[in-house]
Order: C-alpha cells, then sequence, then structure tokens
C-alpha cells in the first residue's frame, strides 16, 4: 500500500502540471472566443483541452485508494472539528475520484451506454462537498491562529488606564461632536481585526496557499453544476491559478497545510 501511494504521489505531480495546461487552454478558448479568432483555431484549442481532461482522468486511476489512506490517518487526529473536517473531506475525494473512473471509462468507451452527464455531475458533488469541508477547515485553523495572536498581543500590551484616571484639561473641555467620534470609534476594531487578519496569514504561508486554493477551486463544481455560473473564462481562471498553487506545494513541501 505505501508503495502505491509513493507511485501515486509521482502521477499526481504530473496530473498538477496538466490540469494547469487544461485550464491555460480553457482560459484561451475563451479569450479567442471573446476576439473573434477563427473557427478551425478555437476547435483546435478546445480539443486539446478534452484531451487533456481524458489524460488527467487516466493519471487519477487509483486516487481513491489514497484518498481512503488520508481518510484513515485524519481519523486518529486530537483535534475533534479538524477530525471531522478532514476525514469527510478524503471520504468525499475519495468517491469523487471513483466517479471520475468510471467516467473515464465511459469516455474511453470500455463501458458503453454510460451516462456521463450523470456520472460528471455526481463527481463534481462530492468534489464541491470536500472543497467546502476544506475551506471550513482553513477557517477553523485561521480563526485559532488568530486568537492565539490576540492572546500573544494582549499578554505584551502595557495594562489598560484605570477609569478614574484624570482625563486632559483639552480633552474635557472639547465640543461635544458625536459624529466626528463615532466613525472612527465603530472602524478601530475593524481594522484592529483585519490587521491582525493580514499579520496571521503573512505569518503562516501554508495556510494563506490551501486558503487561496481552495477559494478558486470552489468556482469550478459551483459552476459546472450550475450554483452558480461564472463563464468558462473566470473557470480557466481559477483553475489556472490553484493548479499553479498546487505546484507550488509540491516544488516547496513545507508549503503544504498539514496534517
Amino acid at each position: 500500500m505505501d508503495s502505491w501511494v509513493r507511485f501515486n504521489a509521482q502521477s499526481q505531480a504530473k496530473e498538477r502540471v496538466i490540469r494547469a495546461a487544461q485550464y491555460a487552454c480553457t482560459l484561451l478558448g475563451y479569450t479567442l472566443q471573446k476576439g473573434g479568432a477563427a473557427a478551425e483555431l478555437r476547435r483546435t484549442v478546445s480539443q486539446l483541452e478534452a484531451h487533456m481532461s481524458l489524460t488527467r482522468k487516466l493519471l487519477r486511476l487509483g486516487n481513491s485508494v489514497e484518498a481512503l489512506e488520508s481518510a484513515k490517518r485524519a481519523i486518529h487526529l486530537s483535534d475533534s472539528v479538524l477530525r471531522l473536517c478532514l476525514t469527510i473531506s478524503h471520504l468525499n475525494r475519495a468517491m469523487y475520484f471513483a466517479c471520475d473512473n468510471v467516467l473515464w471509462a465511459g469516455k474511453t468507451g470500455l463501458i458503453s451506454k454510460l451516462d456521463q452527464q450523470k456520472w460528471s455531475q455526481r463527481s463534481f458533488r462530492y468534489y464541491l462537498f470536500a472543497l467546502i469541508l476544506n475551506l471550513t477547515r482553513d477557517v477553523y485553523e485561521l480563526r485559532l491562529l488568530i486568537e492565539c495572536e490576540e492572546r500573544q498581543r494582549a499578554a505584551k500590551s502595557p495594562p489598560s488606564p484605570s477609569p478614574n484616571t484624570t482625563l486632559p484639561a483639552d480633552h474635557l473641555s472639547s465640543p461635544s461632536t458625536p459624529g466626528a467620534v463615532t466613525l472612527p470609534v465603530m472602524l478601530a476594531p475593524l481594522r484592529r481585526q483585519f490587521h491582525l487578519l493580514v499579520t496571521v496569514l503573512y505569518s503562516n504561508p501554508p495556510l494563506l496557499l490551501d486558503l487561496m486554493k481552495n477559494s478558486c477551486d470552489i468556482f469550478i463544481p459551483l459552476d459546472r453544476l450550475g450554483i452558480y455560473p461564472t463563464g468558462s473564462g473566470f473557470v480557466g481562471a481559477c483553475g489556472l491559478a490553484s493548479s499553479v498553487l498546487s505546484i507550488l506545494t509540491m516544488v516547496h513541501p513545507w508549503l503544504k497545510l498539514k496534517p
């Protein structure tokens, strides 16, 4: 089993590169269509995209095994929220890959009279559920890090002045301007929270990349399922961006969010 997982990891690297090329073709096809390019050129790009999609399905054969192994590891995590999100996410990925394998068999003619539209919709539903859980995990970890950063700042900050502290005379004599005072007072916590969010994400590149990748990926099944149609151009841009981020985590493993 370990040997298969290691072999499958090599196939995943190739699949990520082909995925980037596929969505680049999607984006290129949209650009050519908007630019009024020749129909023959657009057809060639569309055929190239279809061939890359089929190649990716071939490289994903057996990915269900790797996803099930990941689910077995995740079920032993001590954090209950991470355990729930990651285990169910990996199980949904396993089902997504299984449906994708059936779809590949139908496209290659190994399974005749397969309802490819039905299996495609089914696979994208599992893909969407997995991405929702991944984003939930990202938000949960982000909240934990923000709370940790807040505690560290509170420990370092000087004690707040006593309520009985005498205010400066100019403050006491200043006219009351509720509108001018209320807006900065309302915006101050928002600015503080935003600065805290930026600080936490800047100091945790793996979480930032995973959050960006999942945020880009989720628009793909939303568009394919018709829940939130965005068009081939936006889908191509999101797919290309998430593929580049995935390749980056493979080239630099320390950028991959763990567990």
